[in-house]
């Protein structure tokens, strides 16, 4: 199965495209989309709603991880995630693909084994599930990772055995 993970904002969004089969995680994708400041907020949502769009007919996911919004102490920038993240959420649903949402807490909780784990023990953890050599950069595609980490935890375990992986589903141009 592919999964596209995504840690929603509007200036930074992380994305990270793995596949999945019975727990076992294969690495094919991740990076970040941008948005300029200084740009109207329309004109920003818009080219993540392109952008989202491009990314889900390169890679033809199975299904998307996002993850839940998270409000501390501004709530302005929680607006603005909201607004990214609205956008993201309808792409993916016009789309077709099936959407799953995970809390900060889940996600540490499936990638670091702690749902109070700490971002840096999160990153290596993401880097060595994934066999990579490196912790992805920048955190957001990190983050993406991870949220594509525990959605692959939770959707290929022995209860869902009737996934099945499809090569072809997905383009590497």
């Amino acid at each position: 199965m592919i999964i596209l993970g995504i840690d929603p904002g509007v200036a930074t969004i992380g994305f990270g495209v793995i596949h999945a089969e019975r727990q076992q995680n294969t690495l094919i994708q991740y990076g970040v989309i941008t948005t300029p400041a200084g740009l109207p907020l329309a004109t920003r949502l818009r080219q993540i709603a392109d952008d989202m769009n491009e990314l889900l007919y390169q890679f033809k996911p199975d299904e998307m991880a996002v993850e839940e919004l998270f409000f501390t102490n501004n709530i302005t920038t929680g607006i603005a995630v909201a607004h990214g993240r609205g956008v993201i959420l309808l792409t993916a649903e016009q789309a077709g693909v099936p959407i799953f949402e995970y809390t900060p807490m889940q996600v540490k909780q499936a990638v670091a084994g702690y749902g109070k784990a700490e971002k840096r023990q999160v990153m290596d953890m993401t880097r060595r599930l994934l066999r990579m050599k490196q912790i992805p950069r920048p955190d957001d595609a990190a983050d993406a990772l991870a949220i594509a980490i525990c959605h692959s935890r939770a959707a290929t375990s022995l209860l869902n055995t009737e996934r099945v992986f499809d090569a072809s589903r997905y383009s590497t141009r």
